[in-house]
């Protein structure tokens, strides 16, 4: 028997390789075509996808990614790089490699990187703090498609979500703690997650269960009140109904109600990047301040924080 050798693979959603418009919609194309985001019937959302809403929608998702680039490139791939290179240096003797479930580095380029490297033992772990079909699902079809060609498969430690982690409630605590300190204590402190539709939850996805777990932890260790924090999900696409109550449409009424500052935090994303950066530093706070509120901060994913890299390092090191 050949001598096991573990190595990491962390995964995320995706990004364009630039910001223009054949980069945009090939990374769309991708996106959206995948039965785990949209389970439309292909008869149907095939010719609307490419028809309707990749021409409408590319020219304006570039100018938003155009808004975020960062020098080094997408601010996902970019904090999903470094996220990777501070837990290789953790761990010298064990492989890590990143990948996109959509666009590049693929999850096929990751798997030859560690099949290369001799790596027979796999510890994936999808960053995405609350399991749902729409992501963390995605990555175990996209893993089971590349290994459907393989002869050989390596043993695989597959970690669901951490939502309740005592180590990235902790992270999200003292990020809160920070910015109370920094801007003080707002009227509320809104927890604003990724939304799917309403009818994914009702067909048996937890995703909305983990996003309450997490917040209910976070609000008990900051020992905060009903009355002081909200909970909300954002990026909405399409015209069914998805989780409510939405971000946006919260923040607008808000003011109404007296409040006059909030902060922001989106736990479900261990990254900061366009929903985050364009959607809640940006969009969000205009619909706030256009409503009468007068102070708004957004609270910045954990990233590749000293106290975000603890528990991606107890997180696969447990698996180890």
């Amino acid at each position: 028997m050949p001598q096991t050798k573990t190595g990491i693979l962390l995964v995320n959603l995706g990004t364009p390789d630039a910001p223009t418009g054949p980069a945009v919609k090939r990374y769309l194309s991708q996106f959206l075509h995948d039965r785990r985001v949209v389970d439309t019937k292909r008869i149907i959302w095939c010719p609307l996808l490419h028809w309707v809403i990749l021409p409408i929608r590319v020219p304006k998702v570039v100018k938003l990614y155009q808004d975020v680039w960062m020098d080094e490139g997408s601010p996902l791939l970019v904090y999903s790089r470094r996220q990777q290179q501070a837990l290789a240096k953790r761990l010298p003797e064990t492989p890590v490699e990143l990948a996109m479930t959509y666009g590049s580095p693929s999850i096929k380029q990751a798997l030859a990187s560690l099949k290369s490297q001799q790596v027979n033992r796999l510890v994936v772990l999808p960053l995405y703090p609350q399991y749902s079909c729409s992501t963390t699902a995605a990555v175990w079809d996209a893993l089971a498609a590349e290994f459907r060609q393989t002869r050989d498969l390596p043993q695989v430690v597959f970690i669901r979500d951490y939502a309740e982690h005592p180590l990235y409630i902790k992270a999200l605590t003292e990020s809160i703690k920070s910015s109370f300190e920094q801007h003080g204590q707002p009227d509320i402190l809104l927890f604003s997650y990724h939304g799917i539709p309403q009818r994914y939850a009702d067909e048996g996805d937890v995703y909305p269960l983990r996003c309450e777990d997490t917040t209910r932890a976070v609000v008990k260790a900051l020992g905060l009140d009903e009355s002081q924090y909200k909970m909300t999900y954002q990026s909405r696409f399409g015209r069914e109904p998805w989780l409510q109550p939405y971000t946006d449409e919260t923040l607008k009424s808000l003011p109404k109600k007296g409040v006059k500052s909030v902060q922001v935090i989106s736990p479900g994303f261990s990254a900061d990047c366009l929903e985050t950066i364009e959607e809640i530093d940006k969009q969000n706070r205009e619909f706030f301040l256009e409503q009468g509120g007068e102070r708004y901060y957004y609270i910045p994913a954990l990233n590749d924080s000293p106290a975000h890299i603890d528990l991606l390092q107890a997180l696969v090191t447990s698996k180890t």
